[in-house]
């Protein structure tokens, strides 16, 4: 009875159990089902909304591109309307021209000459001393050129005149030797504003050293390299001189300082040359003659005293040891007794002692005039084979590649 009773329980247990999570089951899946069909609900919301939108911003883009299509359309036709005015406009500037060639009548030819004139001016301006003192000039004739070239424009008077002027002033200045104030590039990159002492359109002068013009950086720079000293000098006398006459050195050749002192530069001392032109055999045979001239100069001075005492010698009657002849004579002294075969045998002996001091270092000098020669042969070959090696890279055509051997060749020779 007792087992029937707890079966029954047990049983009615798990029923109930079994009871309670079925409900709990049915009551998830009912509110997933809600979820579910709240969530479609939203989302057909939200895509009602982007539609909404999305049909919104297509009108409004249609619209924007109907404006568009119309402006441009205006564009067009204003644009149809510019191009119209602007062939008109064309052909009335033509006209206005024909016209004013017309009624300028001989002032075109007056005009011709006066470009032509000016343009030759130019130049001369733009290469002038005078215009390191007197600047904005190129400029003026650049426009007035310019002008006078123009349809459209015309010269006046003032403007003819003043062309005129800045002729006048350039004949005028060359004639004269000025002192000023101005600007000079130095050699370091550096300006600096100096007194400057032009001597008419020839050269410039500032703190003893020539000045070169150059139109391109519009003011005076300092020569990289001077004339002589003696030059030098005469160009600081010049600038120190308050009246009368006064020499110095010009370069007439050329109007921006002159074109044999700008090519100094290009004209190296012997000692540029030797340092730059040599080479290594260059330098061997200086080293080489150097020893030789020194050896020489030794040599010879040893002889002259040799000699000097020799020539006292001869005025004495004593022989001395300070001397190859009286030691040969004292032979003779020291053996009075000797037969003349023997004495003979004895001055030879002695003769031949005093030999190898009279001709020391004769062989090395010899050497050296033989080495000399040689080396300096030697160097014109190297020289020339270095020409034929340039010529075969890079041609014939320009001889200053060529300049550096044949420069080795004729220094060493």
């Amino acid at each position: 009875m007792t087992s029937k009773l707890l079966n029954f329980s047990l049983s009615a247990l798990l029923l109930a159990a079994s009871s309670s999570a079925g409900a709990q089951e049915a009551a998830s899946l009912s509110g997933l089902l809600n979820l579910v069909e709240s969530d479609k609900v939203s989302e057909s919301a939200e895509y009602r909304e982007r539609l909404q939108e999305f049909e919104q911003n297509a009108a409004r883009q249609a619209q924007i591109l109907e404006t568009t299509k119309e402006r441009i359309a205006e564009q067009e036709r204003i644009q149809s309307q510019l191009s119209d005015q602007f062939e008109a406009n064309e052909i009335t500037i033509s006209d206005k021209r024909e016209i004013l060639r017309d009624r300028r009548g001989d002032l075109n030819e007056l005009f011709g000459t006066l470009q032509g004139v000016a343009g030759d001016f130019l130049s001369n301006f733009e290469n002038s001393l005078i215009s390191a003192q007197y600047t904005g000039r190129s400029e003026y004739i650049e426009g007035f050129i310019a002008k006078a070239g123009s349809t459209i424009e015309q010269l006046d008077i003032s403007e003819i005149e003043r062309f005129w002027y800045f002729m006048q002033q350039e004949m005028t200045e060359s004639a004269r030797v000025v002192t000023y104030q101005g600007e000079v590039a130095l050699p370091t990159g550096e300006t600096a504003t100096r007194s400057i002492t032009r001597i008419g359109s020839f050269n410039s002068i500032s703190d003893g050293e020539y000045l070169s013009y150059s139109g391109d950086i519009g003011h005076l720079q300092v020569l990289p390299k001077q004339p002589d000293a003696g030059i030098l000098s005469m160009a600081s006398n010049l600038e120190n001189a308050t009246s009368g006459f006064t020499k110095v050195g010009i370069d007439p050749t050329g109007g921006v300082g002159g074109q044999v002192m700008a090519n100094l530069v290009n004209f190296p001392s012997v000692e540029e040359q030797v340092r730059n032109n040599s080479g290594t055999i260059g330098f061997i045979i200086i080293g080489v003659g150097v020893i030789g001239i020194i050896l020489g100069f030794y040599r010879l001075l040893m002889l002259e005293l040799t000699s000097a005492k020799v020539r006292s010698q001869l005025k004495s009657n004593t022989p001395t040891k300070n001397n190859p002849l009286g030691r040969v004579l004292m032979v003779a002294d020291n053996n009075p007794n000797a037969d003349t075969e023997t004495l003979e045998l004895k001055l030879g002996e002695a003769i031949l002692q005093e030999t190898p001091a009279l001709e020391s270092l004769l062989t090395l000098i010899k050497m050296i005039a033989t080495i000399a020669p040689l080396g300096g042969l030697l160097g014109t070959v190297t020289g020339m084979i270095q020409v034929f090696q340039q010529i075969t890279v890079y041609g014939a055509g320009d001889p200053t590649i060529m300049a550096g051997g044949i420069s080795q060749a004729l220094m060493t020779t």
